[in-house]
């Protein structure tokens, strides 16, 4: 995974509530075996007509969007399924930060497993994000993980957000849950080499 430090970028406006991870990857993507190549797909059923055109009047395809790696959106982004193939989506299609008022629990920790940041702020505050990256294509918004703050060059934006410290190591580290394990890979092999000589409890 990635390691997520910092990132100055784009700002895209999604003015919606309930976004669910159907609507973010729809199931008919879930096939692939692989984490990536999901990007293509991201909102397919928003982002493209029934004929497989862009739809000119989504975000995403919207003229100043292009490249965006920070998405803001609505109370409840990522409710419905469990799929960790809604965080694949955004972070193959290049959307490194999602910012709401609230996230559902699981698509909010597969987030953290998959190298996307989720930041939760004040509704007022998403407000605000989200009229500047409306009235201003290309608006750009930093995003400080490290620090744990976001802020725009005009300084009209300003917060700070809360992210708990175990996840924020990880996120920081590009750990996800197998960079974790081999974090502890001599341990894991000294164990392994002397189990079937003497047996014994692996301490970590």
């Amino acid at each position: 995974m990635e390691p997520f430090v910092s990132l100055n970028g784009v700002v895209a406006p999604m003015n919606r509530v309930n976004v669910d991870t159907d609507q973010i990857i729809p199931k008919q993507f879930l096939q692939r075996v692989e984490r990536t190549g999901y990007g293509e797909f991201l909102f397919f059923n928003w982002r493209y007509n029934s004929d497989g055109s862009d739809n000119p009047d989504f975000i995403l395809n919207q003229p100043g969007y292009e490249g965006v790696s920070v998405l803001v959106a609505g109370r409840n982004f990522g409710s419905g399924s469990s799929r960790e193939h809604a965080p694949w989506a955004l972070e193959d299609y290049g959307i490194k930060c999602v910012i709401a008022p609230s996230f559902a629990d699981i698509f909010h920790n597969n987030c953290f497993q998959n190298g996307v940041l989720p930041v939760v702020l004040p509704e007022e505050t998403v407000q605000k994000i989200m009229e500047a990256a409306e009235k201003d294509p290309g608006y750009k918004i930093h995003v400080d993980l490290q620090a744990q703050r976001v802020w725009d060059d005009s300084e009209e934006v300003v917060a700070t957000f809360d992210v708990e410290p175990f996840r924020r190591h990880c996120l920081l580290n590009g750990l996800d849950d197998i960079g974790l394990t081999l974090e502890h890979e001599a341990a894991i092999s000294s164990f392994e080499s002397g189990r079937g000589k003497h047996g014994g409890t692996l301490t970590i």
